[in-house]
């Protein structure tokens, strides 16, 4: 009796490529963003180099974030290789030490297999198992275009309210919310919430709003990609549940032979030739819209530059008479006048403390008098750096005896809502 005998399916041949030198480590450059020091598999601290005729497609996929750039190519056949993605960065550097800026960046590097070659060194790699690499999940299809530009700046506000501690992971997150006209940026640490809003350049109609949770730790690497980038970003988001099983080759546009990744929540940004998809975050944010006011009953305008400078005071007082944790306190006088001051000492110390003062223009409501506001130093920083005018527009709201403090809502204009960005700090109890 014969045995049956399994072929197992036939790797692709290595991929061959010649490519200058700058758009080379450009690419190896933004396709770090995709390996993480922490992941165990050999395979997925590779990067896949595959080619056609006339491109080469980079990709890196750490389980969390997967990322692909595609490149043109002077000479190139059709084929797949798997190289150590740090060892090809520095050897690719290597071939070109000595060399002036100018000259390295025209060098011609070629790539065949495991074999790297320039006009003066060539040197075998030590080659991965392709057969272990796990390909990424499809990218999401795009539905939503916005600006570079207008993307980072308002991801740039809204992450330092995001939380730190992973075992909240939905805190850690920002929170994406694509609607007909705009993309909804917001992030939580249940201390502050920071939420900005991003204008659509162009969006698939939609027939309800979508949603993604998604790390800030990715979103902060992120901003290194996006500030090196001019012009559109068109945005996916996929559920995962109805999505191809594998996918192909961005460079040739054929099956891979090797795994494929399950399908999972994820969202994709493509910027140019380099597209990034992340894996979504599990839980769900607080809805921002049922904690932000819709009215207040007091709001006044003062100047921003004055504050940070109040601020640094206090809070360099707090850190020169001891403290760490104290906080800076708003404070109106029974005539209006507002000032700042550190909350230190004891309670007879602290009344005969005098803040510096915050000149400021009551634009709605009553003017306040002897009431006191208490906030987190360098969150108050964080609130007051988010914003680029010359003024900030504080609303607040009348406090009730014994009940829960009602946090401070941060815009850049008078309206409480409506703004492009918002920010609501927590004040803190004192008694």
């Amino acid at each position: 009796m014969s045995e049956h005998v399994t072929t197992p399916p036939a790797l692709p041949a290595p991929a061959h490529f010649t490519a200058p030198y700058a758009p080379l480590a450009d690419a190896l450059a933004i396709a770090e963003f995709g390996v993480q020091n922490g992941v165990l598999s050999p395979a997925q601290r590779g990067v896949l180099l595959e080619t056609s005729s006339s491109s080469l497609a980079l990709t890196t996929f750490d389980f969390d974030t997967a990322v692909t750039v595609t490149l043109p190519v002077d000479t190139a056949t059709t084929g797949t290789s798997l190289l150590d993605h740090g060892q090809l960065q520095k050897a690719v550097a290597a071939m070109v030490a000595g060399e002036t800026k100018a000259t390295a960046a025209r060098t011609a590097v070629t790539v065949a297999g495991d074999l790297l070659t320039t006009d003066h060194l060539t040197l075998p790699l030590p080659a991965l198992d392709l057969a272990q690499f796990v390909h990424p999940p499809t990218a999401a299809p795009t539905i939503a275009v916005v600006e570079a530009q207008q993307l980072l700046t308002q991801i740039q506000r809204v992450l330092p309210a995001a939380g730190t501690d992973d075992t909240l992971p939905a805190l850690t997150g920002v929170r994406m919310t694509l609607g007909s006209q705009t993309l909804t940026l917001s992030a939580t640490d249940r201390y502050r919430f920071a939420v900005a809003d991003v204008p659509l350049t162009d969006s698939t109609p939609l027939e309800d709003t979508l949603s993604a949770l998604i790390p800030a730790s990715t979103l902060t690497r992120l901003t290194k990609r996006l500030k090196a980038y001019e012009g559109p970003v068109a945005l996916g988001i996929s559920d995962g549940t109805a999505d191809s099983p594998s996918a192909p080759s961005p460079a040739t546009g054929a099956p891979r032979v090797a795994l494929t990744a399950a399908s999972s929540p994820r969202v994709t940004l493509t910027m140019g030739t380099t597209t990034v998809t992340i894996r979504q975050l599990e839980g769900a944010q607080i809805p921002h819209g049922a904690l932000f006011p819709k009215n207040a009953d007091t709001s006044l305008t003062i100047d921003r530059a004055t504050a940070l400078r109040a601020l640094k005071k206090c809070h360099a007082m707090i850190k020169a008479m001891g403290s760490t944790s104290s906080p800076v306190t708003l404070m109106w006088d029974e005539t209006g006048a507002l000032s700042l001051a550190p909350r230190v000492g004891t309670d007879d110390e602290q009344a005969r403390t005098k803040g510096m003062a915050l000149p400021s223009t009551t634009i709605s409501g009553d003017t306040l008098r002897s009431r006191e506001v208490s906030l987190n130093p360098p969150y108050l920083k964080d609130a007051l750096d988010a914003f680029h005018g010359d003024t900030v527009t504080l609303h607040l709201r009348d406090e009730d005896a014994d009940k829960p403090l009602k946090p401070v809502l941060l815009t850049a204009g008078p309206d409480v809502v409506g703004e492009d960005y918002r920010h609501l700090l927590m004040p803190i109890r004192i008694r």
